[in-house]
């Protein structure tokens, strides 16, 4: 059942779709249903991966979290086991950051992001391309992760060899944005880590990239993961610029709605859109989720009166937890002895019931994420 008037408004069967309007909760509701988070679901990893179109990964375990706290019964080596086995990968991605993703989407997405890759390129090392053979480079930089996989320090080393009035980060950069390197293993790996070693995703697949994605499959999958949205909040989500242009080809194809803002908000037509009441568990979600940085306009999720605590130079790196739908504070687990503790800081005070099932639901995440250590959750209640 979808939110399909504001209060007052005619009936829905009455009102025209482009004058529909969504209010937050019912925004709210729509997302966690297609983020798996209203209710745990019952699918594979890589196609869970697939569902969310990549997860953020510049903290290497994250997507661990983010998977446990969205499927029943996931446990670590579903994912492990997957990156091991060249059926996710883990590559500069969408906003040009480090994202997880399967094989077949490297393949496909990939190709789509490069203008943000080469926009990120030419803002941060502009001055040091002048008059450099960026082919040349790229193909240099290929040909040597290609013969070993590389730190970035060891290609920008061997690089400067050939390339000594050059600075080796530069050279590193153009490799990273023309030439797809995908982290391999044991990076990401639960219980392993390691440093970041790259080689192309043609030579670790052992497949070509697509040579004609569809920017408009882009756009359907984040609607399907991330709807309803604005333009704003697609272009946001993606890094891409334009992206009115594909919206307006999609037109037949989708619902249009207003929030509450007048905002025109484009929707699949059979994509879930829950009644704003439908009760919403609490959730653990870990740093960097997608959920919270692929709308311009966040307050379907993150309270306007709450951004500013996450506001810090790397925007929001400390995991959150949401009650009711809603961010309401932080989270982390720390060691102390033979102990891991869950510290809990909300925002403001938790209602007796919120306390309760939050209790639960980190007792869920210590057996999880510190298995076999004696556990203990903290909260430290907000003084406003």
């Amino acid at each position: 059942m979808e939110m399909l008037r504001s209060p007052g408004s005619a009936p829905a069967a009455s009102t025209p779709a482009a004058h529909r309007v969504l209010g937050s909760r019912a925004l709210n509701r729509a997302l966690l249903a297609r983020q798996m988070l209203l209710a745990r679901e019952t699918l594979p990893a890589v196609r869970a991966v697939e569902r969310l179109v990549a997860m953020q990964a510049q903290a290497p375990l994250a997507p661990y979290v983010g998977l446990w706290t969205r499927l029943a019964g996931f446990r670590t080596d579903d994912l492990a086991h997957r990156i091991n086995g060249r059926d996710a990968v883990r590559i500069a991605l969408i906003r040009g950051t480090i994202h997880l993703l399967s094989a077949d989407d490297c393949r496909e997405l990939r190709p789509l992001v490069q203008p943000v890759l080469d926009r990120a390129l030419r803002a941060g090392y502009g001055r040091h391309l002048a008059g450099l053979d960026l082919d040349a480079v790229a193909a240099a930089g290929r040909a040597l992760v290609e013969e070993r996989p590389r730190t970035f320090a060891e290609l920008g080393a061997a690089l400067g060899e050939r390339l000594p009035d050059r600075d080796p980060g530069a050279l590193t950069a153009v490799v990273r944005t023309r030439v797809p390197l995908v982290q391999l293993p044991p990076r990401g790996v639960w219980g392993r880590g390691g440093q970041a070693v790259h080689t192309s995703a043609e030579a670790w697949l052992g497949r070509p990239l697509a040579a004609d994605p569809s920017p408009e499959d882009l756009v359907l999958r984040y609607l399907a993961a991330y709807g309803p949205a604005s333009v704003k909040d697609l272009q946001a989500w993606s890094g891409l610029t334009r992206q009115r242009e594909v919206v307006d080809r999609l037109r037949p194809r989708l619902l249009s709605f207003r929030d509450e803002r007048g905002t025109e908000l484009f929707d699949l037509p059979d994509a879930p859109r829950p009644a704003p009441e439908t009760p919403a568990p609490p959730r653990f979600l870990p740093e960097y989720d997608n959920l919270l940085r692929s709308h311009a306009d966040r307050t379907r999720v993150l309270p306007d009166e709450h951004r500013g605590r996450l506001a810090t130079p790397n925007d929001s790196p400390r995991p959150v937890f949401l009650i009711d739908g809603f961010v309401h504070g932080t989270w982390r687990i720390v060691r102390e002895r033979d102990r891991a503790i869950l510290d809990v800081e909300p925002y403001t005070p938790l209602a007796a019931r919120d306390r309760t099932a939050l209790l639960e639901e980190g007792a869920r995440l210590l057996a999880f994420a510190a298995d076999g250590a004696d556990h203990a959750i903290r909260i430290t209640d907000s003084p406003t």
